[in-house]
């Protein structure tokens, strides 16, 4: 893996100076950070080998997870990727946005990027900074979320400034991400359409589009032994705050009361511990350290906060945490995708705590 040289991080507000500055640093093989619709990037110029070695160095990112090269015009592709007549349907029903596809790859395309497989990752970012980035430089930009690997997601420039100071040269600030939750990555390189990491784009989405669409068994489980990655974010725990996750399912007022006794036991063994709840249950759990993660009834409102819940978690040092969940249909299961990996899969029964 390519060594990492300490060097002094600057934060800038997205102008044209700085992104002049961001893409004069790409061009000549630097990292820079960026604000995308779902969260910030970390990009290096997808077509230069030994700057794509630079991500894996900073985050701490395993080489057999693989990259989504970001573009701002699809005849970047011809050098990228095999354009299927499914992905140009999906293109023009939802590029640019929250959705990234799955190719056969070229030759010209790094196994850097795509930690040795045959196929690439490929999606056009809607936030206008990534968009102006993306046509300053006019390079493909290979970008994984800009956090030190395992972590929560960075939905802010502040996020991806305590990971990543003195690890990369800049950090462009475009303010708070809409989407809060990593693209939908969907695969079209095999016989069916699959859905490997969900997102945004839900499952609903894609088939008023194209018909029949697969979920991956892997979404709401761990990769078995010797399975590999296929899309990113896939690894057992990731997305993780310091503390541990537990997640709570179950009838409405039994995960309410479970998260009321998980709490007392905790705090009673002298942990640091909170729930992360409901807006309709924070006044029923106010002796708990509760953290609002939005409605119930809102999917999407779950995913804009649950990233930034989980990093101010670590800002408190919390060492015990105890969350509701959401049906996992629609965003609900990309949210229950990341909660899953966050909590390394520990989830508890309701009914075994209150009966």
């Amino acid at each position: 893996m390519k060594d990492m040289i300490p060097m002094n991080t600057q934060l800038l507000p997205a102008n044209d100076e700085s992104l002049s500055l961001a893409a004069r640093l790409l061009a000549d093989g630097q990292l820079v950070a960026f604000p995308t619709e779902t969260v910030y990037g970390l990009g290096a110029n997808a077509l230069d080998a030994q700057a794509v070695l630079g991500i894996f160095a900073a985050k701490g990112r395993p080489g057999d997870n693989p990259l989504i090269v970001h573009i701002h015009d699809r005849r970047q592709l011809a050098d990228i990727c095999e354009v299927t007549p499914d992905a140009l349907r999906l293109m023009d029903a939802f590029w640019p946005g929250p959705l990234t596809i799955i190719l056969p790859r070229k030759p010209g395309v790094p196994n850097e990027v795509t930690a040795n497989l045959d196929t690439v990752a490929v999606r056009m970012p809607s936030h206008p900074v990534a968009q102006a980035l993306l046509r300053a430089c006019d390079l493909p930009i290979a970008a994984p979320s800009a956090n030190r690997s395992g972590k929560p997601s960075p939905t802010a420039a502040r996020h991806v400034f305590d990971d990543m100071d003195g690890r990369i040269p800049l950090i462009i600030d475009g303010g708070e991400s809409d989407v809060g939750l990593e693209s939908t990555v969907i695969s079209l390189a095999g016989d069916k359409p699959c859905i490997l990491r969900p997102g945004g784009i839900t499952q609903a989405m894609l088939e008023s589009v194209l018909g029949p669409v697969e979920l991956a068994g892997s979404i709401l489980r761990p990769l078995e032994k010797g399975e590999k990655a296929l899309s990113p974010g896939m690894m057992y725990k990731h997305y993780s705050p310091d503390g541990q996750v537990t997640l709570i399912e179950g009838a409405e007022a039994d995960v309410v009361e479970a998260l009321r006794r998980l709490y007392a036991h905790a705090a009673g063994e002298g942990h640091r511990a909170c729930v992360m709840c409901f807006t309709e249950h924070m006044d029923a759990l106010r002796d708990c350290a509760p953290h609002d993660i939005g409605s119930k009834t809102d999917a999407s409102e779950v995913a804009h906060r649950l990233f930034n819940t989980l990093r101010l978690l670590d800002e408190e040092k919390m060492d015990v945490i105890f969350s509701e969940v959401v049906p996992p249909e629609g965003v609900g299961l990309a949210v229950m995708n990341r909660l899953g990996r966050a909590a390394a899969f520990r989830t508890v029964q309701a009914k075994e705590i209150t009966s």
